[in-house]
């Protein structure tokens, strides 16, 4: 029987690995929500002056005090309905790309130009997935939304924006997540090096690992998050000072947040992106790493019953 004490890096079967990665997806989105609603405010370019919060605490309780017990978690089916099939394919590609990168490039061996290389690939399914779910949660989110309903909001944007708009921000959120991934990735596998060199099932490492990796990454692309989120609301005042209408692109959403907030623009919600990250990350691969033992744990013990 394998303990707890030792932990194979044994060959997982695709499904059990998309189907980890939804678990993990899903109870990190969820758990966290509330301050992914403040994030998506503070990054606002010229906000109401009814929602100006000074921190992510501040905010919280205004929100509530104001708007209602469950005004934060207004999005959240629609949040947790693409979280599960879009980490899914994240996570089963993260794992068979880096196995066989590995091999390739280091045989026997970590590699973390392999581990940054599986990251980047991944996001790519993650965010085609969910990207349409990122523009009607932040339209949701914001202060005054008229969006009480998912299906309101994708009507709404479906008659008034084309099928285009939910995937205006798809670049951006590459740019973003591309490099976020590969800095936590590397930085996760970096620090499971240092902290648990056996890669044995070790919840404390995963966790602070996860946590450290999830904070980096996130203060490292806070700017693109904040060009993302102009792109998925559309802010009406921001928009005024655009003379397209529409803000379409990367380079569009960069000089309209210059333009309205300067260079400390690009910082908005800084800290509510890092306060969500470190516990999202220390939760997703916490989860993730238990269920990934207990499976190879019954794959040894099948075939030792053989």
């Amino acid at each position: 029987m394998v303990g707890w004490g030792a932990y194979p890096r044994a060959k997982r079967e695709p499904e059990a690995r998309g189907s980890l990665g939804a678990v993990a997806g899903v109870l990190e989105h969820c758990v966290m929500y509330p301050i992914d609603c403040v994030k998506t405010r503070m990054q606002s370019l010229q906000p109401d002056p009814a929602a100006r919060y000074r921190n992510v605490l501040e905010a919280l309780r205004r929100i509530i005090r104001t708007e209602g017990l469950w005004r934060p978690m207004r999005g959240l089916n629609v949040t947790a309905t693409g979280a599960g099939p879009a980490h899914a394919l994240y996570f089963a590609c993260y794992e068979k790309l880096k196995k066989t990168l590995s091999d390739i490039i280091h045989p026997g061996g970590n590699s973390h130009i392999a581990n940054g290389a599986a990251g980047c690939v991944a996001t790519l399914l993650h965010d085609a997935a969910m990207n349409p779910v990122e523009v009607v949660k932040q339209r949701m989110q914001m202060y005054n939304s008229p969006y009480h309903r998912v299906t309101d909001c994708v009507r709404a944007v479906w008659q008034n924006e084309g099928a285009g708009a939910f995937y205006r921000s798809y670049t951006t959120q590459l740019a973003m997540n591309v490099p976020f991934q590969a800095i936590h990735f590397m930085t996760y596998e970096f620090l499971q090096e240092h902290f648990n060199p056996q890669r044995r099932y070790n919840p404390s490492s995963h966790v602070l690992s996860g946590a450290c990796a999830g904070a980096v990454a996130a203060a490292a692309t806070t700017p693109l998050d904040v060009c993302k989120t102009l792109l998925n609301t559309q802010e009406s005042l921001a928009l005024n000072s655009n003379i397209t209408g529409h803000i379409t692109g990367m380079a569009s959403a960069f000089r309209t947040v210059y333009q309205v907030g300067g260079v400390t623009a690009y910082f908005r919600g800084v800290q509510a992106r890092v306060i969500y990250q470190i516990p999202s990350t220390a939760i997703a691969w916490s989860v993730y790493e238990f269920f990934k033992y207990l499976i190879t744990k019954r794959q040894e013990e099948w075939r030792a019953s053989k």
